[in-house]
């Protein structure tokens, strides 16, 4: 049992390796093709970091386990909440009542009450993707109107926004990036997959609960490492806007566009469970976003232990 297991661990390094090379490489295409950097931070970094459990989700259907896609993307943004900005809280305080995120997690938390109507169907099929995607272009033209307003007004571009930003990297170097994300990618999805998969009957657990916990967290493994970075930095928006933005792609991108490589069906137990701890999470954050409260320790130490509950209840329920 250990040769899955390892598979699992290089999977994941793989994932995130091939994803990072992306977004580096996609980023600066756009800056030396003279796209603006607000356009590249609303739609190709978003998507980059996206790109792991997408790829996992067209995996996991393809190979006929579509409830590992499912578990991999509620439970990522369950643990994106409460694991992501519950650790990195543990070690210093998040000082989120300085940022103003009010706007995007409204729209964040309505394209999770959205994506939990159309849970009720039964599964989500190209009907719904399409209905999924079609929010999430809505949610971008809001998005890119209020940055042309804020440029229209005068504020500059900043590409510090940006992570990996080199406006002057050359083409050989961003073509490497590109090669090496859009190889990496599909190579690390399927080897995670294929081995989460064994993992799972191996124990007697469904791909369900594996997407739900290991994969899950394993995709979130980016955000977590961002927000690390912006508690060191003091940078509170930043890692609520990772977290929120992180969300709603997961909702609304990667279930949307894999619903087009099959229909994903819904196991009851997401319907009494797991879609409404997701929106709990979700819930959590309005002292934060709306009341103006820091998250401290001690409410890094709640998030945290909330998640180490839940997972509890799914694995040995």
């Amino acid at each position: 049992m250990i040769l899955p297991w390892a598979l699992s661990g290089l999977g994941f390094l793989i994932l995130l390796l091939a994803g990072d090379a992306l977004v580096r490489g996609a980023v600066n295409l756009s800056l030396r093709l003279g796209v603006p950097a607000f356009i590249v931070s609303l739609t190709i970094v978003a998507f980059g970091t996206s790109a792991p459990e997408l790829l996992i989700a067209i995996s996991a259907i393809q190979d006929h386990a579509p409830g590992l896609a499912l578990g991999n993307v509620v439970g990522s943004n369950t643990a994106n909440i409460l694991l992501v900005l519950g650790i990195p809280a543990l070690i210093s305080t998040l000082h989120t009542s300085e940022c103003d995120t009010r706007k995007n997690y409204l729209y964040m938390l309505g394209a999770t009450v959205l994506f939990i109507g159309l849970a009720f169907s039964g599964d989500y099929s190209r009907g719904d993707g399409l209905i999924l995607l079609f929010a999430l272009g809505v949610v971008l033209l809001l998005a890119i109107r209020e940055a042309l307003q804020h440029r229209w007004a005068g504020e500059p571009d900043d590409l510090e926004d940006i992570e990996d930003a080199d406006p002057n990297m050359p083409f050989w170097r961003i073509g490497i990036y590109l090669v090496l994300g859009l190889v990496g990618l599909p190579m690390g999805a399927n080897i995670l997959v294929e081995n989460a998969s064994v993992i799972a009957r191996t124990y007697g657990v469904s791909d369900t609960v594996i997407g739900l916990t290991l994969v899950a967290v394993g995709t979130s493994l980016p955000e977590l490492a961002t927000t690390v970075m912006a508690v060191i930095r003091r940078q509170a928006d930043v890692a609520m806007g990772n977290v929120i933005g992180s969300n709603m792609f997961n909702l609304l991108a990667v279930i949307g566009i894999a619903t087009w490589f099959g229909p994903i069906p819904v196991d009851p137990e997401f319907l009494h469970l797991d879609l409404w701890v997701m929106l709990g999470a979700s819930l959590l954050l309005i002292p934060f976003v709306f009341f103006k409260r820091d998250i401290n320790r001690l409410w890094g130490l709640v998030l945290s232990s909330l998640y180490v509950i839940y997972v509890s209840v799914i694995l040995f329920h």
